[in-house]
């Protein structure tokens, strides 16, 4: 379900078959289509262990298949989902249950409760009366609570109305777990209330106490509605307890303390303990139990195995009764929990309708496609400057492209041209040394790729050749003038060379 949906919620079956969910004071209708199958696995989380009941229905009767109670290492609401997931599944892998449709009993311990007197208010305006009892009595916001309520009444005709909350993070962090157990959940209840359902409109009130190693889960029954729901913690053996593993005084003080909340008239109607299970937890809590309230008119029951017509289903003889047997039974028969806190699958049309009906998210949606539009609009004018630069882009593709190829011509060729012009530079340097009047004259001149250069020529005299050497000498860039030959009178002929090195060009 989305977060658009993921409101306060509570469930309740009209008589036209439709599951009625209440969205932080909104309803909506929708048909529930979660139809028993043929086989379910029964799954009871309490005290840090869970049990396990595969049951089938065949030909009206209710036939155990397997059956496991193991303790988990790993905690379901602070360790890693997937290793939760893991561990359970290794677990029913080692009792050879392969069923993945299950039905969980959450713990008692996760549960949240409210008591609630009605005032004489219109049906239309008790959800609404309902979200305000639960903002202000809750620790938590009611989107952030699954939902459920149960109604009694006192002997006196006074209504109440008990609002039982789990928090939607444990909820959701269990279907992560069990679908990491590679598990199909069709049913989030409370096991506690599938062993002691509601008595109608009988005005007698029962006590239902499922013991455990280290708490025990309390029920109170009253006036056709369940008026307590609550866990005793602390109530397993310490140091200094010597009469038995359970600290009777405790929960002698708990219950009376439990009572004493109730009306003063549902008080004297509560005459009736049962306690459920055929362990030793259980038959050690019956015995201890016994003697202090018997004396004071309350019978104590205790409730070792299923009835032999389960919810209309036959069951076993002498089989062992336990939530997750019988909240599997009760799915298999039909029954719907008392309590339900399996998020409803919503379908996309629901959502749709359900997340415009406030003015709110209108008006949310309003702006958001506003600005969907301006954004659209923005892609718009972007695309038209687009294909206007293109269709320049166009017209000029040819003149760049040329330009291109000329530059990639340029690149390429580069290196056998010297833009320093060396030749001409080397001729211009001897043209201002040699004298104008043709007192010395060159007929040949060899530069080498190494930057040397000879010349050879003729000189009237030899002062006149001296002049033009030592004139040279004097030239930027010339190195190591040197006079290799020199003979004759007149004309004199000659030979020199220098290295020709000029300065870098900055």
């Amino acid at each position: 379900m989305s977060d658009a949906q993921t409101t306060s919620t509570e469930r309740s079956e009209s008589k036209t078959g439709k599951l009625q969910l209440r969205f932080a004071g909104r309803s909506l209708a929708l048909r529930n289509r979660r139809q028993p199958g043929g086989s379910v696995l029964g799954l009871a989380f309490e005290g840090g262990g869970m049990q396990a009941v595969l049951v089938r229905r065949t030909n009206g009767s209710a036939e155990i298949r397997n059956s496991l109670t193991a303790p988990l290492s790993l905690n379901l609401l602070t360790d890693d989902p997937v290793l939760v997931g893991r561990e359970i599944q290794k677990h029913l892998a080692s009792a050879g249950i392969r069923e993945h449709v299950c039905v969980v009993g959450l713990p008692l311990a996760w549960v949240l409760t409210l008591s609630t007197k009605l005032p004489d208010i219109p049906e239309a305006d008790l959800a609404s009366f309902l979200q305000l009892e639960a903002e202000r009595g809750f620790p938590y916001p009611p989107e952030s609570l699954m939902l459920a309520s149960s109604r009694y009444k006192t002997p006196a005709g006074e209504s109440y109305i008990l609002q039982v909350a789990v928090p939607r993070e444990h909820v959701t962090r269990l279907e992560t777990v069990l679908k990491a157990a590679q598990l199909k959940p069709v049913s989030f209840s409370l096991g506690i209330t599938a062993l002691q359902t509601r008595d109608g409109e009988s005005q007698s009130g029962i006590i239902a106490l499922l013991p455990g190693e280290q708490n025990l889960g309390m029920q109170i029954s009253v006036g056709g509605g369940i008026a307590v729901l609550r866990t005793i913690e602390g109530v397993g053996e310490h140091e200094g307890v010597e009469d038995g593993r359970f600290q009777i005084d405790h929960i002698t003080r708990e219950l009376r303390i439990t009572l004493g909340q109730l009306p003063i008239d549902m008080r004297d109607v509560v005459k009736h303990v049962r306690i459920f299970g055929r362990n030793d937890a259980a038959d050690e809590l019956a015995e201890q139990l016994r003697p202090r309230l018997e004396p004071l008119g309350v019978v104590v029951e205790q409730v070792r195995c299923s009835t032999d017509t389960e919810c209309g289903l036959s069951v076993p003889p002498d089989t062992e009764i336990s939530p997750a047997l019988t909240l599997a039974v009760r799915w298999l028969s039909g029954q719907k929990p008392v309590f339900e806190f399996l998020p409803p699958k919503v379908s996309i049309w629901q959502q749709i309708a359900s997340r415009y009906a406030s003015r709110k998210l209108v008006t949310v949606g309003i702006v958001t496609g506003s600005i969907a539009v301006v954004i659209l609009l923005a892609f718009l004018v972007q695309q038209v400057q687009l294909s206007y630069w293109r269709s320049k882009w166009a017209g000029i593709r040819p003149q760049v492209t040329r330009l291109e190829q000329l530059q990639e011509q340029i690149v390429r060729y580069r290196p056998w041209f010297d833009r320093s012009c060396r030749v001409l530079t080397i001729l211009r340097r001897l043209s201002e040394v040699f004298p104008e009047d043709g007192a010395v004259s060159a007929k040949s001149i060899q530069l080498r790729d190494s930057g040397t250069v000879t010349v050879s020529g003729t000189a009237r005299n030899n002062q006149a050749l001296l002049r033009v050497l030592q004139q040279l000498r004097n030239v930027q860039g010339v190195r190591n003038v040197e006079l290799e030959t020199m003979r004759g009178q007149t004309p004199l002929q000659f030979t020199f060379k220098f290295q020709w090195n000029p300065p870098a060009q900055p």
